[in-house]
């Protein structure tokens, strides 16, 4: 496996640049002596913005919002920032933090700093997947589908995680402020997504449940031992983390996930390496993280629906601030066409009532 690389950071996208006489002088008041750091940009992600900051042997990852962006809880460092911290706590597999900053005249916006974690991350357009034997991925999966319960049943009353969510009333909470996101960021017409949102309105299920939900649960968002990679290092991306339904959780990772059957439509959207041999299906998903969980999953035609109708918001929103020129990123250039897919997937889950083989 000497050929699964770590994650490294590159050059830094134009736009996205930070001040860094304005960062040196601020850490350097805050930690330590700094002097002549170094920074780089993951380039991986299409949210909150990470960034490596280097000096000599010592390395932090910055965290900030992205530019443009209107969605307060999503983006709030402080509230990451917190969170972070009180996790690790009681789960070891999150960053160590380290500083927090307000003071908007640094870089411009709030930010935060935390260890860095080196290790491997699966991205979905990675060559060196193919590398992965079968064994490996289904060891691979099953951890990460451990850890998935895990997260849901970390202690949320020992360090008031309780109080950063309200579990009451959080799946329709959810279905109400996903399709006022929809409108708010609207630039072309998806009547497919439409559709589904008024079918979520009228199936949301009682289900009680709650807990700590990461809400971005996939591979790219954890780090694998460079070493060993069927065991998990770190969980990373913690921002839209709150207390809720697991089930609702459930459904985001399955909206990430392509099987290594699905339609070329479906591999298209690849958002996962999800696809490589020795993965489960979505349904095998279900019925393993079931097991792990010891609940009885009811409604997942629902919660994968739900899955796919979030994401696809997700992309409209930064396709949104693409078009306004907000960001100048080239990736989102062509996120309409994603946005249209997904919203093929989400009908045909309705229309076949069904995880798996969709088209």
């Amino acid at each position: 496996m000497n050929n699964i690389k770590t994650d490294k950071p590159i050059g830094i996208r134009e736009g996205e640049e930070l001040d860094i006489l304005k960062l040196q002088k601020y850490l350097s008041s805050n930690l330590s002596e700094c002097s002549n750091i170094k920074i780089s940009q993951f380039p991986n992600g299409f949210s909150n913005l990470t960034y490596l900051i280097k000096q000599d042997k010592t390395e932090y990852i910055l965290r900030r919002g992205p530019h443009g962006a209107t969605i307060k809880s999503g983006h709030d460092m402080h509230r990451e920032f917190k969170i972070l911290t009180k996790l690790k706590q009681v789960y070891n597999k999150v960053p160590k933090t380290i500083h927090y900053c307000e003071d908007k005249s640094i870089i411009g916006v709030p930010f935060y700093l935390m260890e860095r974690v080196k290790g491997v991350i699966l991205r979905a357009n990675n060559t060196s997947n193919k590398l992965i034997k079968p064994e490996l991925m289904a060891k691979i999966a099953d951890s990460f589908i451990e850890n998935f319960n895990k997260i849901h049943s970390v202690d949320i009353y020992k360090t008031k995680l309780n109080e950063i969510g309200k579990a009451e009333g959080y799946n329709k909470r959810q279905i109400e402020g996903w399709v006022k996101r929809y409108d708010k960021s609207k630039v072309d017409d998806f009547p497919l997504l439409e559709k589904t949102a008024k079918w979520l309105y009228n199936n949301i299920p009682n289900d009680d449940l709650n807990s700590l939900i990461h809400n971005d649960y996939k591979y790219d968002n954890i780090v694998l031992d460079t070493n060993d990679l069927s065991q998990i290092r770190s969980v990373l991306d913690w921002e839209m983390c709150t207390i809720g339904n697991p089930l609702m959780d459930l459904g985001t990772t399955l909206g990430y996930w392509t099987n290594h059957n699905d339609s070329d439509l479906m591999k298209k959207l690849n958002f996962n390496p999800s696809s490589v041999i020795g993965n489960p299906t979505r349904g095998e998903l279900v019925h393993k993280y079931s097991l792990k969980s010891n609940k009885n999953i009811n409604n997942i035609i629902f919660y994968y629906v739900y899955g796919v109708f979030k994401i696809s918001v997700i992309v409209q929103q930064i396709y949104y601030r693409y078009k306004l020129g907000l960001t100048k990123d080239k990736r989102f250039e062509k996120l309409d066409v994603v946005i249209n897919d997904l919203a093929l997937v989400a009908s045909q889950a309705i229309e076949r009532k069904k995880l798996d083989n969709l088209f």
